[in-house]
């Protein structure tokens, strides 16, 4: 049996049980994999831990990898600003709500503001 022990002598992979046996939460995330939310894109803006700048956050969206990476780079020409893609959440900066809901929901997307 080939067995590896993580923190607290617990096995977190074995070659007789079938590889990970780690809990779907501890599991490190497959790029690839898209997970299956309720389907519903959220649009909020954040200015917490930003230093008081506003940053526009999208997230839900049901895309992965490259796609993702390229609806983020349309989505700041459009608003012709700069941004981020962390964590399968987009980052744009400034408040760009209006023009954002706009922008999904002409690509098929339903969209729904999210916080105040």
């Amino acid at each position: 049996m080939t067995a590896k022990r993580g923190r607290g002598d617990r096995v977190v992979w074995s070659s007789e049980r079938g590889g990970d046996q780690r809990s779907p939460r501890s599991r490190p995330r497959d790029e690839a994999q898209v997970e299956a939310g309720d389907g519903v894109v959220r649009i909020r803006r954040e200015t917490r831990g930003r230093g008081g700048k506003t940053v526009t956050a999208i997230s839900g969206i049901p895309l992965a990898g490259d796609e993702l990476a390229d609806l983020a780079k349309q989505l700041k020409r459009r608003c012709g600003t700069g941004g981020a893609l962390k964590d399968g959440v987009i980052e744009i900066q400034g408040d760009h709500r209006d023009t954002l809901v706009a922008e999904l929901e002409g690509r098929g997307y339903q969209v729904k503001r999210a916080g105040g």
